[in-house]
């Protein structure tokens, strides 16, 4: 049997924060821009890996994640790769307070959703994101303050009834 310990976001984000040193960012809170990759086969940055949890408050679902916490970290994404596991994605962690900055999808092949949430982890916003091969690349600005947010496959959200107002938890097994 295995159990989780469900960590609130906010605590989460307190205790990372305490870990990494502070990261540069635009004027609107976004992180700067990081090159794109010389190569496709460039491997980009290494991510850590967690679990996520998001409560519909009928239902809950989880995910394998992979943890964008730095400036090149999220800067990187999902870029390059050609899928993404039905039931994964991949969490953006704001360490250094919220953002407002915009999500670019320039060389990530996938569509994706994403659902921006809030310190405590409730979804303020939830986007459909076009794949981005060449430029110009649209951006996907949710008009809110986020601390975080969470890509998964275009339509996962939709299909597990996930929408604003539910929350979404980091989970360490």
């Amino acid at each position: 049997m295995r159990r989780f310990l469900i960590v609130p976001v906010c605590v989460l984000l307190l205790g990372l924060s305490a870990c990494y040193g502070s990261e540069e960012t635009d004027a609107a809170g976004a992180p700067s821009p990081v090159a794109s990759p010389s190569s496709e086969a460039s491997q980009g940055p290494t991510f850590a890996r967690g679990k996520v949890i998001i409560d519909t408050g009928d239902d809950s679902v989880l995910l394998d994640v992979e943890i964008a916490q730095t400036d090149e970290q999220r800067g990187y994404g999902l870029m390059n790769r050609d899928s993404l596991d039905p039931d994964s994605g991949m969490v953006f962690l704001y360490l250094d307070g919220n953002s407002t900055g915009s999500f670019y999808m320039k060389n990530t092949r996938i569509p994706l959703s994403i659902a921006f949430f809030d310190v405590d982890g409730r979804i303020l916003e939830i986007l459909d994101m076009e794949p981005c091969l060449k430029e110009p690349c649209p951006t996907y600005d949710p008009g809110v303050a986020y601390r975080g947010a969470l890509e998964v496959n275009q339509g996962a959200f939709d299909q597990w009834g996930v929408r604003t107002g539910d929350t979404i938890s980091l989970v360490h097994s």
